[in-house]
C-alpha cells in the first residue's frame, strides 16, 4: 500500500498544490492521501469527485497533525520516504526502496520541520535542486512502479479518455 501525506496545508493558498499532489497521487498509483495542516474540505471533495468520475479506489482524508500520523504508520510497519531535494538521490536508493511494500511518501508544503528528517526511512532527492513536490512526487512514483503505472486500467469510471493524436475524445461509460 502506498500513502502520500501532504504536509501543512494552508488555507487560501494552498489548495491547488495540495490538490494536484492528489491527483497526482492517485494517477501515478498511490492508493490514499492525508492531508495536514489547515481542514480543508474542498480540496478533498475535488480529488474525491475525480475518483468518483475517473475510476479507482482512491481515499483523501484530513489529519491535523502529522506527528501522529507518521508515528501510526511507523507502528504498521511502513516504510517512511520523504521527497526533498535534500535527500539522497533517487537513481542511487529506489532499486532499495521497491523492495517495501508499504509506503508513507511524505510531501511538504511550507517549511518541512526538521524532525521529518530525522525520522523518515528515507530522505529522497528528486535532483538536488528547488523543484515542486507536485512533480517530486510524480517522478518518485513513476520509478517506484518502472513506469508500469502507466498502463493501469481504472474500475468503475465513469468517464474515458480515447487516446488519439489530436483533438480530445472522452466517452460517458
Amino acid at each position: 500500500m502506498i500513502v502520500v501525506l501532504r504536509l501543512g496545508h494552508r488555507l487560501g493558498r494552498d489548495a491547488r498544490i495540495s490538490t494536484h499532489v492528489g491527483l497526482v497521487a492517485r494517477a501515478f498509483g498511490a492508493d490514499f492521501l492525508i492531508i495536514s495542516g489547515e481542514h480543508d474540505k474542498k480540496v478533498i471533495e475535488s480529488i474525491t469527485n475525480v475518483s468518483d468520475e475517473w475510476g479507482g479506489h482512491f481515499d483523501t482524508v484530513y489529519k491535523k497533525k502529522w506527528e501522529q500520523c507518521i508515528s501510526e504508520y511507523k507502528k504498521k510497519g511502513f516504510s517512511i520516504i520523504h521527497l526533498t531535494m535534500y535527500g539522497l538521490p533517487i537513481q542511487n536508493k529506489i532499486n532499495e526502496i521497491r523492495k517495501k511494500k508499504n509506503l508513507l511518501i511524505v510531501v511538504g508544503g511550507q517549511k518541512v520541520p526538521g524532525e521529518v528528517y530525522k525520522i523518515s526511512d528515507y530522505n529522497i532527492a528528486i535532483t538536488n535542486q528547488p523543484h515542486s513536490e507536485v512533480a517530486a512526487l510524480a517522478v518518485f512514483l513513476h520509478e517506484y512502479f518502472s513506469g508500469t503505472e502507466l498502463d493501469r486500467q481504472w474500475k468503475d469510471a465513469s468517464k474515458k479518455i480515447i487516446p488519439q493524436k489530436r483533438g480530445k475524445q472522452v466517452i460517458n461509460q
